[in-house]
């Protein structure tokens, strides 16, 4: 159950100190950032939920791992725990063997272990805040459709940390959109880093049952249940809207939710009440389903890709074409 507003509301100005208190203790020295033998690219975001960071990482490891440079993406992993992800597990499945994955809470000790087998570009996910470790460069996300989480820091927000964090970032991009030029504004009140813009693409809609490299070809006007748990839900209801999609009802889940069969059984039943002949999910929701998942109607998820503009020039900056700003 979530607290009262007037009871967090107050929190926020002490969340806001300690947030600041801990950037200073960095900026200072009286902290030390750990230095990997290489460049690292950080991505991260100010709001808590989901901005685009798997996509972005993503995005970024496929075309390092394409200039055949030796790739390694850091991450802690849910919550911490070093343990294999839903967003891990989305990431092995499209990079393969091209890219190494380190994961674990202490990013520099993964990061350290990658760098004995010889990677010397690492990609570290939800970077923003982990300050523990030195970046060459670093990228922020901002949602077009809620960028700044209402203006509250936690806990009565969604921000991370206050808007003035946007000073540290080497580029900004804003997803989910093409022109935001109130967004623009905003950002230019703390930063003069370069800002880009990126949106989703749909790749194809697969079945869960079948195998990856076959598309299902399914008509977008047919009648859709979609179903998620993931930080955003809303965006992936917008999207497949977007995508032209004729979706009947939707239902959302805890971020990394693990579905029982009794969740798919409810989910195809509120499916049948709308009309629905089929159930819509993320890739990322497909690493949740228990193993042999089957409801009366049929389950299909959308692989995404991110689409950047300017990709050439953020790629520039990446590579350290463009001076990027270290911690």
């Amino acid at each position: 159950m979530s607290w009262p507003q007037t009871i967090l509301t107050p929190l926020s100005p002490l969340y806001e100190a300690g947030a600041r208190a801990r950037v200073w203790a960095y900026g200072s020295g009286v902290f030390s950032s750990h230095k990997l033998p290489g460049r690292v690219i950080s991505v991260g975001n100010l709001t808590v939920g989901g901005t685009g960071k798997t996509p972005m990482v993503l995005w970024i490891a496929q075309r390092l791992a394409a200039s055949r440079k030796g790739v390694g993406i850091l991450t802690r992993g849910y919550r911490g725990s070093g343990s294999t992800s839903d967003e891990v597990r989305l990431l092995q499945s499209r990079l393969g063997d091209s890219v190494k994955f380190g994961v674990g809470a202490d990013r520099f000790e993964q990061g350290s272990i990658l760098a004995g087998e010889g990677i010397r570009w690492f990609v570290l996910d939800d970077g923003f805040q982990h300050l523990q470790l030195a970046r060459d460069v670093n990228i922020l996300l901002i949602d077009a459709a809620n960028p700044f989480g209402g203006g509250k820091l936690l806990p009565a927000g969604r921000l991370r940390e206050p808007r003035s964090a946007m000073s540290r970032a080497s580029a900004i991009v804003i997803t989910r959109s093409e022109r935001a030029p109130a967004i623009e504004s905003a950002i230019r009140l703390d930063s003069t880093a370069p800002i880009f813009y990126s949106q989703a693409t749909l790749d194809g809609v697969f079945s869960v049952e079948g195998d990856d490299a076959n598309a299902v070809q399914q008509s977008r006007a047919a009648k859709w249940f979609a179903f998620c748990g993931i930080g955003n839900p809303d965006a992936f209801a917008a999207d497949l809207k977007a995508w032209g999609f004729s979706v009947t009802g939707k239902r959302a889940f805890k971020d990394h939710h693990a579905y029982t069969q009794a969740d798919l059984d409810a989910i195809a039943l509120a499916g049948e009440r709308t009309g629905a002949t089929q159930l819509i999910c993320t890739e990322k929701d497909k690493f949740n389903l228990p193993a042999g998942a089957r409801t009366r109607l049929p389950i299909l998820y959308c692989r995404i890709s991110m689409r950047v503009d300017r990709s050439d020039d953020l790629l520039r900056l990446i590579l350290g074409d463009t001076p990027g700003t270290q911690t």
